[in-house]
């Protein structure tokens, strides 16, 4: 474990939610979305309607409201979009951040004290659609966290180094139309090093790549402890 993660798994021994704090935590559900869920095997869930049912069809059958997981999962979610299957570059299908799948316009809540790195709607199909980066220091060290899927109204009122403490309402979510033709969710990733990045940053990465990813951006759930 890196002194990111170590400073991550210190800040809190309870769940941290940051989705509508008024859902319970019993009405959260383990979602797989990997190439090796069988029950994926006929669906086409690069289509948002397809992908969308069959996450109803889990939470439904959980009795859930929101389902979740994906971190370091290797996914066809991807393989019909041409950034992510580009010839000159390797395919890219490790998702680096947890998704959080439930309504569009649900809140999403800020995990720990920090400010607005940067913002961007990222419209081009495939991308996050309106994302923010919000910047941390925990027990000396900078990192940064990264919201994508939002609704467009959520940068709204944002400006660099805007503060917002734990607990804080950040944004909303946002429609397959706006959130570039995924179904209704959070990506929420954290990241050591943005790389030069502004409100934007890699979310899912090729094998090769995995092993620098891995390190920069910790697992989640090392810090929302779900």
């Amino acid at each position: 474990m890196n002194t990111l993660a170590q400073a991550l798994e210190s800040y809190a021994v309870k769940t941290i939610y940051i989705l509508d704090a008024t859902i319970s935590s019993e009405l959260y559900v383990p979602l797989d979305l990997s190439i090796y869920n069988e029950d994926l095997n006929d669906l086409d869930i690069t289509e948002y309607s397809v992908c969308q049912s069959y996450i109803d069809g889990v939470l439904e059958n959980k009795q859930g409201v929101i389902a979740y997981g994906g971190y370091l999962e290797q996914r066809n979610l991807y393989s019909d979009k041409e950034g992510f299957t580009s010839n000159s570059k390797p395919f890219r299908n490790i998702h680096l951040g947890i998704d959080f799948w439930c309504d569009a316009g649900t809140k999403v809540i800020v995990p720990l004290d920090g400010k607005i790195h940067s913002f961007k709607n990222n419209n081009t199909i495939g991308d996050y659609g309106p994302t923010i980066i919000l910047e941390h220091i925990l027990n000396e060290i900078t990192f940064y966290t990264l919201y994508g899927h939002l609704a467009v109204d959520s940068l709204l009122d944002l400006y660099i180094g805007r503060t917002f403490e734990a607990g804080d309402v950040l944004a909303t979510l946002g429609t397959p139309d706006i959130n570039v033709n995924y179904a209704p969710h959070l990506h929420f990733q954290i990241i050591q090093d943005l790389e030069g990045n502004i409100g934007d940053y890699l979310g899912v990465c090729a094998e090769g790549q995995l092993s620098f990813y891995k390190e920069n951006c910790p697992d989640p759930n090392v810090l929302l402890k779900l």
